[in-house]
């Protein structure tokens, strides 16, 4: 019986984490050639904030990946095209 109880408080707080996870999109999960806004820049790196920002990158803007090769994606952010690593794309919220 107890062990009934912890698996479902366990599940319950699982789930919980996976939807706020879900509604939290990063460049990572966009399709080639499919247009999005940034939503927003997460990352604690003030650095890699101020590089992001340089490109174009901040919220309201539009962005499109053009292609995507191993751990680099080459996207689309007013008028230019740049190449950035997995890291970097996972920090523009989509």
């Amino acid at each position: 019986m107890e062990f009934t109880f912890v698996s479902r408080f366990f599940r319950t707080k699982g789930r919980s984490m996976d939807h706020s996870a879900a509604e939290e999109r990063n460049l990572t999960v966009s399709r080639v050639n499919e247009t999005s806004v940034i939503r927003g820049i997460r990352t604690e790196d003030a650095e890699m904030r101020k590089f992001l920002f340089t490109l174009g990158c901040y919220e309201g803007e539009e962005i499109t990946v053009i292609s995507r090769l191993a751990d680099n994606y080459v996207v689309h952010i007013k008028g230019a095209r740049y190449s950035i690593d997995r890291e970097l794309a996972r920090s523009i919220l989509i």
